[in-house]
């Protein structure tokens, strides 16, 4: 049929013979969204800022507002600091001015009067202080483990299998954690909120602001929120922001698997990614070159599931990985090879610095290894962790950050892991740098926060001293140019005693060059022991000696007069001379004639001899590693949930710390070699997330951390020091259920009061506390429960008319009670020594400065309530004498040194009942360069009259 040339149909009709037409695809209508789709896919993250919806700009020193700005913020003008900006690697130091006006950082160092509105400009004199920028915290569950603790607000870790990138970190974000404002007053202003490491993916992170915005929601306090927050309504014009996510492997994954588990399920997650990526390629290849016939009737491929993943693949993602042994961080270097993506930082990673070229094969480039400057050896993965890892690490090119992973430690205190670092000889740029540009880089946001520049955000601290000085405190915070701290009506209650120079300066510390190399050659876990001398010992230029007297308390005994320092020489572990180097070294070349024994010489440079300190709190001595069953004594009966076995004979299976001492653990030898020689360790279990337990746990002992064994002279000081019970509402994730607190007053009073036999060990000893004979310790941290024991207190004293000797441990709202605490005459010591609102039971803390100008330590003291520090973890216990001088630090000048000694000597004693730890029985301790406070000291020697040895170390 032939058709009409008007009305020929569009599907001709062939013949063999007719040249065939050419068809031309339709181009779909929404093409130009799917070209640009395809574009976006190259398109790096790239820091920018909008001016106006789909207007961008890169160069943030073009910045006149933040978008985080709040109207009614006046302009901040700082006057005469010291800034320290954190550019050029952390040693750029600026003389002069710094403003802040409209949420940014306008001019640093020269402020032009341009840039002035004398109308608003709110002045500041920082009269040569140091100015940061905030803080920068890297590892952190703050506002999804929220203060204080509670069974509803544990956000951490998922149990829904191993692989969950689709999980937002954001989602669980609590805005009333009380950390927040903690996390201020410690000069953090930024963290990234990480899901747990529960998982292998554990899901999505965010860096987030420590300020409360005016709306109150999660989303407000996000820093820079990547375009996918919202799903699909992204600008594909715009070029992607960061995104960042939270990885795992090694032991935290165990309820999945093993390690070979582990890695499989990351290898199929990135491959599923990996698939998909490689079809988006594809169909973006066939639009590009016009074919749409090609993808004709196909969606653009992507899976909600994996598209994070996908974003990995292509760069876009800063992924923090959870790793700490050699064998897992080589497992995911070959992980990024073999998938090609890059690692933004390893966390925690206590063997990175064993296997540094295995880092730098990582795909992509060098990861951040983020990390804790002493928190080693609380679980197996962490034992090989070193205190010089920071510095091993610097030395190799690999750039270093220091982390809290709050709550483990609060992250108010994230700049005291960059003053240990620094401590260990981690330089002080790099130190600086760890806590505020190099996580703040890391995370790909440094033209925003970690580094004061121009068109940053104005995110500033003023400092009472140099940040890397011992309890360095802030003067003020800003956070997007808004004061923080102090808060409305709070004046300046920060700073007393630290007004001289030195306190301007960075802090010089110690060398620790052979124990660095040491620490390398044996793989993490070097010998402890030292050298063992019974003769004679020699120490010279000695700028001060102290020792204790008759009754214990601390004596100077020698301070250098002008110039002339003191020499000391020492036999058998006693001090025989104290006096000028020309009274001591002749006395002791004469002593014993022509044959006078060899004798060695220890030069202090200027350093000090003084008493040794004491350890309280931690299961010291009772376990290797704590969360390693195998190395420890085992779990405990509770009597209070189920009967203690008949073998025992005992209703509630009394036990003896001294049965389970263990000697030469790591933590026992550090504490030695750290100055801390005694420790006093019960067998009550405190973790963070199961609480305290058992009830009742015992009689604690009293041991030596240096001695080699239980039968060495003077190994044990005290058999049986102290009867220890538990009293507090229940711990938010305990697995059990345990009694009730009304239960626990009642069992304690009935036992106080003699209702069990006084031949069983129940009855004995719960019959020695009532009598005091020994002292009841009690665990506890409510000021509501303290009132109940101190009218318990008083009732067993009336009805068997004896004197209790009790002591609250923990007593994080001692305060509260601190004058009916000093009428009733018990004891306090305080665990931890800085106070933080873990549960229910401590939420009513005294923080200190620079939230409260009275600490819970001088409010005490100011009652006449006798008081002591103490540790909750064995690794803590090295750390006691900077402890001790933080605490005086904070109190702005009313505890002073000698008070601050006893805090961990005659207080601790004398509360627990320790004696025979004054006279010439008296360990004392050597400091090459310096006293027992100083950052600039290291302790050397130890000088054990009763083991009748100094210790060389």
């Amino acid at each position: 049929m032939t058709l009409r040339s008007d009305k020929v149909d569009k599907r001709q009709t062939l013949s063999a013979t007719s040249p065939v037409p050419l068809l031309v695809p339709p181009i779909p209508l929404n093409a130009p969204q799917i070209l640009s789709q395809c574009t976006s896919l190259t398109l790096p993250p790239t820091p920018h800022f909008l001016t106006s919806p789909g207007i961008f700009h890169t160069n943030f020193k073009d910045r006149n507002t933040s978008d985080r700005y709040e109207r009614g913020t006046p302009p901040t003008l700082i006057r005469n600091a010291a800034i320290w900006t954190g550019a050029r690697n952390g040693t750029e130091v600026v003389r002069g001015d710094l403003l802040m006006d409209g949420g940014v950082v306008r001019a640093v160092g020269y402020v032009p009067r341009v840039l002035l509105d004398e109308e608003e400009l709110v002045v500041v004199d920082a009269k040569g202080g140091w100015v940061t920028p905030g803080l920068v915290d890297l590892h952190s569950h703050v506002g999804l483990l929220s203060a204080p603790f509670m069974a509803g607000t544990f956000d951490v870790n998922s149990p829904n299998g191993p692989i969950l990138p689709y999980l937002r970190s954001i989602d669980a974000f609590n805005t009333h954690d009380d950390a927040f404002r903690l996390a201020i007053a410690g000069g953090v202003t930024s963290t990234q909120v990480l899901p747990g490491s529960g998982n292998a993916i554990g899901g999505q992170a965010f860096i987030m602001k420590m300020r409360k915005t005016k709306e109150g929601s999660p989303t407000s306090m996000i820093v820079e929120p990547p375009y996918s927050l919202n799903g699909s309504e992204v600008d594909p014009k715009l070029p992607p922001r960061w995104r960042h996510m939270k990885q795992a492997c090694g032991e935290n994954l165990r309820k999945y698997g093993t390690r070979m588990d582990s890695i499989w399920a990351l290898r199929q997650a990135y491959n599923e990614a990996r698939k998909i990526k490689i079809e988006q390629d594809a169909y973006c290849a066939s639009v590009e070159k016009g074919a749409w016939s090609e993808v004709r009737g196909k969606e653009f491929p992507e899976a909600g599931k994996w598209e994070m993943l996908v974003d990995v693949l292509r760069g876009r993602v800063k992924i923090s990985n959870h790793c700490y042994e050699a064998v897992d961080l080589d497992d995911i270097v070959r992980l990024t090879n073999e998938f090609q993506f890059p690692i933004a930082s390893f966390h925690h990673a206590s063997e990175a610095w064993l296997v540094p070229e295995v880092l730098k094969r990582t795909w992509g480039g060098i990861p951040s290894i983020s990390m804790f400057a002493t928190h080693h050896r609380y679980k197996r993965e962490s034992y090989r962790g070193s205190e010089f890892a920071p510095r091993v690490l610097a030395d190799n090119g690999i750039p270093v950050v220091m982390k809290t992973d709050h709550p483990v430690i609060s992250t108010r205190y994230l700049l005291h892991e960059a003053q240990q670092a620094h401590y260990y000889s981690l330089p002080p740029h790099l130190a600086l740098a760890a806590v505020t540009s190099t996580p703040a880089i890391t995370a790909g946001l440094s033209h925003r926060i970690g580094i004061l520049s121009e068109g940053s955000d104005a995110d500033v601290v003023l400092w009472d001293s140099h940040p890397l000085q011992l309890g360095a405190t802030p003067i003020r915070v800003w956070i997007d140019g808004i004061l923080q701290i102090p808060g409305e009506g709070e004046g300046e209650i920060v700073g007393k005693g630290k007004e001289g120079k030195e306190w301007k300066e960075v802090p010089e510390v110690p060398s620790w060059d052979v124990e660095r190399e040491e620490a390398v050659k044996w793989e993490g876990l070097p010998p402890l022991e030292g050298k063992k001398e019974s003769g004679k010992v020699v120490f010279v230029n000695v700028k001060e000696v102290w020792q204790r007297g008759r009754g214990g308390e601390l004596k100077e005994v020698w301070a250098t007069p002008g110039d002339e320092p003191a020499s000391v020489v020492v036999k058998g572990g006693k001090v025989v001379c104290v006096g000028s180097e020309a009274k001591c070294l002749k006395s002791s070349l004469e002593e014993g004639g022509p044959g006078v024994e060899a004798f060695e010489t220890i030069d202090l440079k200027n350093g000090s001899i003084s008493p040794s300190l004491m350890s309280f709190g931690s299961p010291l001595g009772l376990e290797e590693i704590m969360r390693e069953p195998s190395t420890g004594d085992g779990v405990l009966y509770e009597p209070f949930v189920k009967n203690v076995p008949k073998i025992f004979g005992d209703t509630a299976g009394i036990v003896r710390a001294i049965d389970a001492l263990q000697f030469s653990t790591r933590n026992a030898l550090l504490a030695h070699r750290s100055g801390v020689t005694t420790a006093t360790s019960s067998l009550s279990k405190t973790t963070l997330f199961g609480g305290t337990y058992p009830i009742i746990s015992g009689i604690s002992t009293t041991f030596r951390t240096g001695a080699a064994h239980a039968l060495e002279g003077g190994a044990i000081v005290n058999d049986m020091t102290a009867m220890h019970v538990t009293i507090g509402r229940p711990p938010p994730y305990a697995p059990r259920r345990g009694p009730s607190v009304s239960e626990e007053i009642a069992g304690l009073r009935r036992l106080l009061l003699g209702a069990e036999d006084k031949n069983t060990e129940t009855g004995r000893w719960f019959k020695k506390a009532a009598e005091g004979t020994i002292p009841l310790v009690i665990d506890v941290a409510s000021a509501d429960i303290m009132a109940t024991l101190l009218k318990l207190k008083e009732e067993v004293e009336e009805n068997r008319g004896t004197d209790m000797r009790m002591v609250f441990a923990r007593a994080s709202e001692a305060h509260l009670l601190a004058r009916e605490i000093a009428k009733a005459d018990v004891g306090v010591i305080l665990i931890p020594s800085r106070p933080f609102p873990e549960t229910w039971d401590d939420r009513r803390i005294l923080p200190g400065p620079p939230l409260s100008n009275d600490t819970a330590l001088v409010t005490l003291l100011e009652h006449k309530v006798t008081v002591a520090l103490g540790v909750r973890d064995a690794w803590q216990v090295q750390n006691t004498r900077f402890d001790l001088g933080w605490a005086a630090l904070e109190s702005n000048g009313r505890i002073d040194r000698r008070e601050a000694f006893a805090l961990a000597t005659t207080n601790l004693e004398e509360l627990l009942g320790v004696k025979d730890m004054f006279d010439d029985r008296a360990d004392l301790v050597a400091y090459e360069g310096g006293g027992v406070f100083d950052l600039s000291s290291k302790v050397v020697a130890v000088l054990s009259p009763q083991r009748g040895v100094v210790d060389v170390l």
